[in-house]
């Protein structure tokens, strides 16, 4: 049997061959998985003998790892703002540059002071962003929907997880919901078809693919939730976006013409540009 020691330079090795950067943080990480420990402990019981079966299932988690697998699958959860949220291979992983979206959304709830307000989280995924707007604000009416059965089985988890109550909805995105709401937020597909095959292949050969193809020009899902918004929004309500980096003047546009006011951009913690939003 190998020590705990021994595991930990195997994963880094391996993980290291394959081209990981950061093969010496996942290699504890994966080990403290398996071991039901923390880091702390491995290193004053590095030479610690590992059970058999224990020994295997983390080296068929680097040798996942090393094919490119994401780590939050492997995990089975993810880190988002202040919460950790279940995930798997139904729905994104998700990402820092959403955070912002949480972030541009809490701040105009935070100006509001109608404790009626209601929100829709449409492409939900694994609803990580309504989730999060609700634990800020517990006053808040929440609304989750997504085309995905599998999708929402994972935000029911979540959901249950932190004895969140929404209403969850499955359909094609509006196709399910009725009434109006205060905030619509929405991190939908929107990779352009083209560059689907140059994304890293822990996006591209594992994560959903219904969850990036955004169409030929990456739009398609704004065209249409821009058209459909202003049926379930109330007056003066808001629709808010995540955006790929190259889509805001696009995005902006489509807005405007659909009768938006005050069509706003903001960007990410890399200086790019991440969020669209705008009222009616």
């Amino acid at each position: 049997m190998a020590t705990i020691e021994e595991l930990l330079q195997y994963g880094r090795e391996q993980l290291e061959k394959s081209g990981n950067e950061y093969a010496k943080y996942e290699r504890k990480v994966l080990l403290e998985e398996v071991l039901g420990c923390n880091y702390m402990y491995m290193l004053m019981n590095g030479s610690e003998e590992v059970e058999a079966c224990k020994e295997q299932q983390y080296k068929d988690f680097i040798a996942q790892r090393c094919n490119h697998y994401p780590l939050q699958y492997l995990l089975g959860e993810a880190h988002f703002m202040d919460y950790t949220f279940f995930v798997n291979e139904d729905v994104l992983i998700p990402r820092n540059d959403t955070e912002v979206l949480v972030e541009t959304a809490d701040e105009l709830i935070c100006k509001w002071t109608n404790s009626n307000i209601k929100v829709l989280d449409l492409c939900c995924g694994s609803g990580c962003i309504g989730i999060s707007l609700k634990l800020y604000h517990k006053e808040i009416g929440l609304v989750l929907s997504d085309y995905s059965k599998q999708a929402l089985e994972v935000t029911r988890k979540n959901l249950a997880k932190y004895d969140v109550k929404a209403e969850v909805l499955c359909g094609d995105l509006f196709e399910a919901f009725n009434g109006r709401v205060k905030l619509i937020v929405s991190n939908p597909p929107y990779i352009e078809r083209k560059v689907i095959d140059t994304l890293m292949p822990e996006v591209r050969d594992y994560e959903p693919m219904s969850a990036l193809d955004g169409g030929e020009d990456g739009l398609d899902f704004y065209r249409r939730i821009v058209k459909e918004a202003p049926e379930y929004l109330e007056d003066g309500g808001y629709l808010m976006f995540e955006i790929g980096h190259n889509q805001a003047e696009s995005v902006r546009r489509l807005m405007e013409d659909r009768g938006f006011l005050d069509v706003q951009v903001k960007k990410d913690y890399a200086g790019l540009d991440r969020i669209v939003y705008g009222h009616l």
